[in-house]
């Protein structure tokens, strides 16, 4: 059987928009001392980017419509690289998150059009498959995102470690422009005035708003996560470095060979029940975060990496398949719900870090998380 080109495209961009998007994360203490601020300001640059999506994703559809899918994907992934580029130059905070506010512009276009292609293109029964595999590329993208950027750091420096994710983001766009087909099975909604018509359609849909609860969680728990864990590390008697803070997510590798069975999973256990026992393995390794002992906190780390990834997988899907028309608006509704998440999960965090440390985090993280479940037991169906 022939190598579907298709499946390296899709991993591909959930790469390449994950690669950008946490490029700062494993960054933040090191970029803190470096402009002399504190870890709540520090963190805008997390906020920035993630506002930034939640504005546009919803109107990403519209915008698709007019110029095709995969045209679309792969324009927005050659000019991400330029805000990348610009990032290498910035002199204060404030010009910093200018730029990674236009990179967040400029996600939405690359996986919210892209998962929605893997809606359509995909015979139902394969989505959570392919979903799966964009999820994995994901994921391998948010590692490399931290990881290839905090060893530059130390090794030459953060600005040409930014320089090197636009070296990578160039190279994602020209494997997207040449592997992935034109769409075939696309069915256009009839422009911007349709597509805000079909948003309201999906926000009368219970199933298809559970589901964005569940994404803002997802993110909010994300980012709370794996942004303030590296403030706590870099903190004695840790004192990671960025090369070490970029290693925790290593974490991340461990869900791609996972993430493509999770359809198998759904087919076994039914999807309620499957994603409340992903939750509470999540709260599992969530409390594990709180233990000294550095390979604690590792286990924890990965416990939540794992487990966020199988419900990003699970819901992304759902959301493919709850949407019988209009997917790129439904898509678009996710990924805003789901990054509001991750700026509430920067910004509110970012509080419980300056009133009551990691401990403060911590039990920020597992409030979500109880809400997380609470809206899957009564909202999804059995």
């Amino acid at each position: 059987m022939a190598f579907d080109t298709r499946i390296l495209a899709i991993a591909t961009t959930g790469f390449c928009a994950f690669v950008n998007l946490y490029s700062v994360q494993a960054l933040l203490p090191a970029l803190a001392k470096d402009f002399g601020v504190g870890a709540g300001e520090i963190s805008w640059l997390m906020t920035a980017g993630t506002a930034a999506i939640a504005l546009t994703a919803p109107f990403t559809g519209a915008v698709a419509d007019v110029v095709g899918r995969k045209r679309l994907v792969a324009a927005a992934m050659f000019a991400i690289v330029v805000p990348t580029l610009l990032m290498t130059l910035v002199q204060s905070v404030p010009a910093f998150a200018f730029w990674r506010f236009v990179q967040g512009l400029l996600l939405p276009p690359i996986f919210t059009v892209a998962v929605a292609y893997i809606g359509d293109e995909w015979p139902a029964a394969d989505v959570p498959r392919v979903a799966g595999i964009y999820v994995a590329g994901a994921s391998l993208g948010g590692f490399s995102g931290r990881f290839v950027p905090g060893v530059l750091t130390d090794l030459v420096g953060w600005r040409l470690a930014f320089a090197a994710v636009a070296l990578i983001t160039l190279v994602a766009a020209f494997i997207v422009a040449t592997t992935l087909p034109r769409e075939r099975r696309f069915v256009r909604s009839g422009g911007l005035t349709a597509s805000l018509a079909q948003m309201l359609h999906h926000l009368r849909e219970p199933q298809l708003l559970a589901t964005y609860a569940i994404g803002f969680g997802v993110l909010f728990n994300f980012i709370a996560t794996f942004t303030y864990v590296s403030f706590h590390l870099a903190a004695p008697p840790y004192r990671f470095s960025p090369t070490l803070l970029g290693a925790l997510f290593l974490t991340y590798l461990v869900s791609s060979p996972i993430v493509p069975w999770v359809g198998r999973a759904i087919t076994l256990f039914g999807r309620r029940r499957f994603v409340l026992g992903v939750i509470a393995l999540w709260i599992i390794g969530v409390l594990l975060l709180l233990a000294p002992p550095l390979a604690a906190i590792m286990a924890g780390l990965t416990l939540c990496a794992v487990c966020g990834m199988i419900c990003q997988a699970v819901s992304t899907g759902y959301v493919t398949m709850t949407a019988k028309e209009g997917r790129s608006s439904a898509v678009g509704l996710y990924a805003t719900s789901y990054y509001v998440g991750g700026s509430a999960g920067a910004f509110i965090t970012g509080l419980a870090w300056t009133y009551a440390g990691w401990n403060g985090c911590v039990a920020v993280i597992l409030a979500m998380q109880m809400v997380i479940a609470g809206i899957v037991a009564v909202m999804w169906g059995r």
